[in-house]
Parts: C-alpha cells; structure tokens; sequence
C-alpha cells in the first residue's frame, strides 16, 4: 500500500457561485458573472454557453446533502467559497476607512472597529447567517475548512464587464480601477471579523491569473469583460497583487493563516533547446506574481508593503504546456496538454478530457517542486480533477496524480492535503452545465446526486489514507485503444 502521512488530509474545492444556485431563493443576480452569462449578446454570439447559473447544483439550499456525501466517502477538508455579490449587494464606497495612497500604489488599508460595524449594517444578514450555517455543518462533521474570498465574480457596484466590452468609459471596471483594493480589504477584514470562529485557514484568492489573463488576453474564453487589451491584463494583475497583500494584513489581526490558490500548468520544453523558454513562460505566468508577494519585487522595485504575505500555496493543476522557443520569444505547442481536442489523443499519444486537457500527472509533481524549491511553503493541492462525463478517465486520473503528490512528499516537501475538484457536478463558467468534473453526477432537474464509479476510488483513497493494494493498478495513463484519435 502506498501510505500517507498521518496529518495529510484528502477533501474537496468548490466555489459559491459555480454551486450555489439551483433552487428558487438561491439565487444572485447581484454579480458580474450573472449579468454576463446572461447578456443576450454574449449568448448569441456563442461567448457563453447559455446555460444559466440559477440551474445549478443548488448547494445553498442542499448544503447537507451535499456534505452527506462528503462524510461517507471520509473526506476531512472542504475548500469553500464566499460570494462578495451575496454580502454586499450595495456598495460599501460608505464606509470611509484610512488608506495611504501613492499613484497606483495602495500601501496601507485600516479597517477599525468603527468601520467593521458600519459594514455590518450595509451587509445582507439572512446571507451572512446562512453561510454560517453551512460552515458550521462542515465543522460540526470533524471537517477543516478553507475559506477562499474571490473566485472571480464581483459586484456589480463594482464591475459593469457589458459596457467594457463595449468600450464605453464607466467606473465600474473591476480590478482595473484602484478603488477595488480597497474595497476587497473592507470585504476581506469583514469575513474573518464574522467567521473567524469556524475558520480553519483562509485564500484570499482563487486563480488570480486566470482571471487577468482570460478577461484580457484570451478573450474567446468567454470570461467578462472580453477585453482585448494586454496591458490591462497587467493592471489587473497589478491591483489583485495589492489586493491579496492588504487582505493579509487585515485577515492576520484575526491570526489567520492565509494563503494564496493559483492556476497552474507544467512547462515543459518541447526540446532541449527550448529549456529557456519554458522556463521563461513559467517565469512569467507564475513567479511575477508569487514574487510580489514574497519578496515584495514587482516590476523594477521592491515594495516593503508587499513582502511576506504568504503563509501556503494552494496548487490547481490539470495539465501541462508544451513551451517552444520563437527568438526571443516563446509558443504553446497544439496538441499537449491544454491545447489538444476535446476527447482525443495527444501526440505524446496520452488521452484527452472532455475539455481537451491531456493526462500528465507528472506535471503536478514537477508544479510542487518548483514551489518548494522557491519558496519553501507549506502547500495544498487545492484543486486536481478531469472532465470525463464517462468517467473512464478519472479513476486513472485519482490514483495517478495522488501517487505524484505522494513522491513529492516521499522527496521531503511539505504538502498537508490534497483537495480534489470537485465533489460533483457545477456550473463551469461560460462553458455551463456541459463539462462534468463531479466525483458525483448531479440530475439538474431533480437536483439528486448519484456516485460514479470514481468516488468509490476517492472513498477508498481517503478512508485509508492512501493508495491500497486493490486499486494500485489504476497507477497508469489509461489504456487508449477505444480512444477517438
């Protein structure tokens, strides 16, 4: 049996607003991403899917049902979701709250006591109870719980993505506009000044970077506002860096232990020679960031208000990049990793999901070891899954990737769970209701969940905390030949 250590804990990550909403009562139109994917233009257009959100799993209503399930398949830690749209509906611009502000920079963001009550009279009450009635369940069932603060939607107070879009000039733009630091530090000391008590461990964030990079660059994503600008991508990421600092000094006064979740994918060189530019590529997608908010280095200083905010690094990953060497610059290579057609064969001849992501578990193995290398911080596997309708693939994908976390630990490197994505079906952003990442199979119309083979798998890995005997063999890329080329 391949065994993990005692304190490693296996569980689940969702978000608020993937999850949430299914039942009549459930429902937020108050976001970005509610207005978004609902926009008719954005849908006939095929940007969105169409699909609507308040379809969904209906989790806000269902919350014990769902965590039924997590209890019998032996799950010990559940990374959560809190929508900022559901506890500010209305603006919090009220609430005037010391800042020192240089430019663009924003060093110092003070909530007092003052301001914590002043929110808590603008904030929706019945939202606040209920989000604590879940997260009570999760700890009375022995259950740790992270709290994640921003998944992606904001307010709509704050971000108008349709006449972004459109071009039109409005200061409602999100995280390109300062003031949505401030705002986040306001949300963010608000949460753990309400839910400390249940709290186990906080992110402030979850996949700042594809949040930037989707809504500013890959704008065929069909992620809001659409916008094709790069340097606004880096506004973004500019204000989101700032953001997560100010939160940390905020959520710290309530001796949180907070991390960061980012989006991750394994460069790898699509030969020798192109060693440089995968490292280069990852240099750029990841270490700008993580960078900022370790060392302070951003850009071409060092900023004192930005060192040492990090206490663990969550790791999302599903598969890799394949990086090669344009001159000075550098390409994704078609056919690897996430650029391959959905339900195919890659050519590195490995399967492909739903999605067209290819199955490379090496690649989280190789994603934590960088991380450690670097930074030398705890970290939790926070989100690792496949869309696979068929649930062929996911089984092989369960044991292989959690075999890869376990050599990383065998190799001495401090990683303390593994948080699989997700419990059951949700609603995948503009692609809908069509991609199925569930351990369970969620029936839309009668909101029942039903197992698939794989959480028997996962039930199995987490109730003996580790890998047995009798499910070793799924320990390979899986077979392929009944595979579409």
């Amino acid at each position: 049996m391949i065994r993990f250590p005692k304190d490693f804990v296996f569980g689940w990550s969702q978000s608020g607003f993937q999850t949430e909403m299914g039942l009549k009562g459930s429902e937020d139109p108050n976001s970005d991403w509610f207005v978004w994917v609902h926009d008719k233009e954005n849908i006939s257009s095929g940007l969105v899917s169409g699909d609507l959100p308040e379809n969904g799993p209906a989790y806000w209503h269902n919350y014990k049902v769902f965590h039924d399930n997590a209890e019998r398949m032996g799950l010990k830690i559940y990374r959560a979701g809190i929508e900022w749209s559901r506890i500010f509906p209305k603006s919090t611009f009220e609430v005037n709250v010391d800042t020192e502000i240089n430019g663009n920079k924003i060093t110092y963001v003070d909530i007092k006591e003052r301001n914590l009550e002043e929110l808590d009279k603008i904030a929706n009450k019945e939202a606040v109870e209920h989000y604590r009635e879940i997260f009570k369940d999760i700890k009375n069932r022995g259950i740790k719980l992270i709290l994640n603060l921003y998944h992606w939607p904001l307010p709509l107070w704050l971000h108008d993505p349709i006449a972004i879009r459109k071009g039109e000039k409005t200061e409602k733009s999100g995280w390109l506009n300062k003031r949505t630091v401030i705002e986040f530090a306001k949300f963010s000391a608000y949460v753990a000044w309400k839910f400390s008590d249940l709290v186990d461990i906080y992110s402030t964030m979850n996949e700042p970077n594809v949040y930037h990079n989707n809504g500013y660059v890959g704008v065929k994503s069909g992620f809001p506002p659409a916008y094709l600008n790069s340097e606004y991508s880096e506004i973004v990421r500019y204000n989101l860096i700032q953001a997560h600092a100010r939160a940390y000094d905020l959520i710290k006064r309530y001796n949180g232990i907070i991390g960061m979740i980012y989006g991750n994918t394994a460069f790898v060189p699509f030969s020798e020679k192109d060693k440089e530019a995968a490292e280069k590529a990852e240099y750029n997608a990841r270490w700008i960031f993580f960078d900022a908010i370790t060392s302070g280095k951003i850009g071409n200083e060092v900023r004192e208000d930005l060192r040492n905010k990090l206490d663990w690094i969550g790791v999302n990953y599903y598969s890799r990049v394949v990086v090669r060497s344009t001159g000075d610059g550098y390409k994704y290579m078609p056919g690897y990793g996430g650029l391959c057609e959905k339900d195919s064969i890659s050519l590195d001849g490995r399967p492909c999901s739903d999605v067209g992501w290819e199955f490379y578990p090496e690649g989280l193995r190789d994603v934590i070891e960088h991380y450690w290398n670097r930074y030398k911080l705890p970290i939790y596997v926070t989100e690792n899954g496949i869309a696979d309708e068929g649930d062929y693939l996911r089984p092989y994908y369960l044991v292989t990737h959690i075999y890869q976390v376990y050599r990383a630990i065998q190799a001495g490197l401090d990683v303390r769970g593994y948080l699989h994505w997700s419990l059951a079906d949700n609603y995948e952003w503009a692609l809908g209701f069509s991609k199925k990442f569930g351990l369970l199979q969620v029936d839309y119309d009668t909101k029942k969940l039903y197992w698939r083979p794989s959480a028997f798998i996962y039930k199995e890995i987490a109730e003996n905390n580790g890998i047995t005997d009798r499910i070793e063999h799924l320990n390979r890329v899986p077979p392929i030949n009944q595979l579409r080329r």
